[in-house]
């Protein structure tokens, strides 16, 4: 809105019309009067820019319309910096959270690698333990063989010793038998013992699959928690990816707060002109609001000297009748009817001088 048009907008609202005499009247309205914030306007410092810029834009806007649409989108673009702000924070606290998770998780991968290849060293050296054992069970199988079958080939030498000594005469079987007892003997000792070994290789075999099982069972986890891990990663580069959007988003949102920033700077130029017009308007309109009270005070003059003219013809017009009237029945009426003529005229002829000089006087008021 200009400054001419808000002069002509206030003196519409302002004038009134009289009813009786038709003429203008104009009341006398106070007189515009900078604020105390544009008289003391002050280069503002950066650090209260947007702050006086609200306040000054709020005055002038709701000055010249009422409302303060600038100050709603500017409150509106601090609340988007905000939100954003606030987004872009929780988003590099899910980071730090993250990256924490990620070293947590690459510490228990490694710890679990670890256990993973004690597991298989102790895999490796009890199945060479067991190879070993499994060799030496077959030796012992074999050697049980061999003093089984010397056994029977004992039994057999003495079976034909029986058999033969009742034709021949031979030593005495008690020679015979000793040494081969004392060599059962000792065939059925190393026989237990080694039945013995048999059953410690049992239950060690059984202990070393027991141990397999549940090294199965420990890889299995660890390879669940390395699925788990992989998955984690994965979560990790979208979340990454979300990361980089977030980042290009805030890129955008700093470049639109720049220009909204460039476009309030030149909103509060244009303010600052418009601070400079609204003074300019307001000398003019304390001109104007001057020249209309010396209009009212011209018509106050008219209007009196209005009355006071109808009067004095009122009162002419009465003399000229009762004149009129003195001389109607003498012999020389016409000449006082001429002498009548003539001094109404020369009244008319001031009335109308009178009212030259009022319009003179009035148009030197108003376009000096």
């Amino acid at each position: 809105m200009s400054s001419a048009q808000m002069i002509s907008s206030s003196s519409n609202s302002n004038c009134c019309v009289d009813n009786c005499n038709g003429d203008v009247s104009w009341p006398e309205p106070p007189k515009l009067t900078p604020s105390a914030s544009l008289k003391t306007k002050k280069k503002p410092t950066p650090a209260l820019s947007i702050s006086r810029a609200g306040g000054e834009v709020d005055e002038l806007v709701t000055l010249l319309h009422g409302s303060d649409p600038l100050r709603v989108e500017l409150s509106r673009l601090e609340n988007e910096v905000r939100d954003k702000e606030r987004n872009l924070g929780d988003a590099y606290a899910e980071i730090k959270a993250l990256k924490y998770s990620e070293r947590l998780k690459e510490k228990a991968v490694e710890e679990l690698s670890d256990e993973l290849k004690k597991i298989d060293d102790k895999l490796k050296a009890t199945e060479a333990l067991l190879e070993s054992k499994n060799l030496e069970v077959r030796k012992i199988n074999e050697e049980k063989k061999t003093a089984l079958a010397a056994q029977f080939a004992a039994e057999a030498t003495l079976r034909r010793v029986h058999a033969g000594q009742k034709d021949d005469e031979m030593p005495p079987i008690e020679a015979i038998i000793t040494p081969l007892e004392a060599e059962l003997k000792l065939a059925r000792l190393e026989v237990a013992k080694l039945q013995d070994d048999n059953r410690a290789l049992d239950r060690l075999t059984k202990s070393k699959e027991a141990a397999l099982l549940e090294a199965e069972r420990t890889v299995q986890m660890a390879l669940a928690k390395a699925s788990l891990v992989d998955d984690l990663q994965n979560k990790n580069q979208d979340l990454m990816k979300q990361i980089e959007i977030c980042q290009e988003e805030n890129r955008i949102l700093d470049k639109m707060h720049r220009q909204k920033v460039s476009e309030v700077e030149k909103l509060m130029q244009t303010v600052h002109e418009l601070e400079e017009a609204v003074l300019a308007g307001g000398a003019a309109a304390n001109a104007v609001r001057d020249y209309q009270r010396k209009m009212q005070e011209l018509n106050e003059e008219k209007r009196i000297l209005d009355r006071e003219l109808a009067r004095a013809k009122i009162s002419a017009n009465r003399v000229a009748v009762v004149v009129a009237n003195e001389w109607k029945d003498s012999n020389d009426k016409v000449m006082p009817v001429k002498q009548w003529l003539e001094e109404r005229r020369l009244l008319q002829a001031c009335d109308v001088f009178r009212l030259i000089f009022y319009v003179s006087s009035m148009y030197t008021c108003l376009f000096p």
